[in-house]
């Protein structure tokens, strides 16, 4: 990925993990992945409270990284922590299909937000940079586009913004039960080690392969 001079000026220290996973073979659900989030799920529960999830140093770091972005994190979660608050209020997870499942997984045991795309439906190679004051982007789950502001950072794949970092993915490049090969990037801030970042994309690559296998 190329990030852009003012990124690494801005925050440094900044480092991602990102490649292709695949090929995948998705489904909505399977047996062995829900026997790994129960696992998850108590592993979490063991670990954390609802009441100080938020001051856990690898949370910190992004919820410092979002107020300089111009996102509220007492509004706006960053992805990791939000699945664990999700479990630690007694929600059920998404159940979108079982590569969401299983890189969300990853997400919630290493702390680290990741993003993932279709990578099929990426025109060229992701890079990183500030939002143009006024451009728009439409995430998962939005009813219309949002104008973004200067401070936001933006993943680019040479022909459109295809995610806000690191919270929101695009709707044009979500994983679907049609996806073939995810492409995953685990988003680091200012604060998270590199090697931290690094061992989430590959949990998260482990468990695509693991839970959702395609044939060769």
């Amino acid at each position: 990925m190329k990030i852009h001079k003012e990124i690494l000026e801005t925050f440094p220290g900044l480092s991602v993990a990102e490649g292709n996973v695949g090929p995948l073979s998705i489904q909505e659900k399977i047996p062995s992945l829900e026997a790994l989030r129960d696992e998850v799920i108590r592993s979490v529960r063991e670990q954390f409270t609802l009441e100080r999830v938020k001051d856990e140093p690898i949370f910190r770091a992004y919820r410092d990284f979002f107020w300089r972005v111009g996102v509220d994190p007492t509004k706006t979660r960053p992805a990791s922590e939000a699945l664990v608050r999700r479990i630690l209020a007694g929600k059920m997870l998404p159940t979108i299909n079982t590569a969401v499942g299983a890189y969300n997984l990853a997400s919630i045991r290493t702390g680290i937000p990741i993003a993932a795309f279709d990578a099929d439906t990426l025109a060229g190679d992701l890079a990183m940079r500030f939002a143009e004051e006024g451009e728009e982007f439409l995430g998962i789950g939005m009813a219309a586009p949002v104008l973004l502001h200067k401070n936001q950072v933006v993943l680019e794949d040479g022909n459109a913004i295809v995610a806000v970092y690191p919270y929101r993915d695009s709707d044009a490049t979500k994983i679907t039960l049609a996806t073939k090969v995810v492409h995953i990037v685990a988003c680091g801030v200012p604060g998270v080690e590199s090697g931290k970042v690094q061992a989430a994309y590959e949990l998260a690559a482990e468990y695509l392969q693991r839970y959702a296998p395609g044939i060769l």
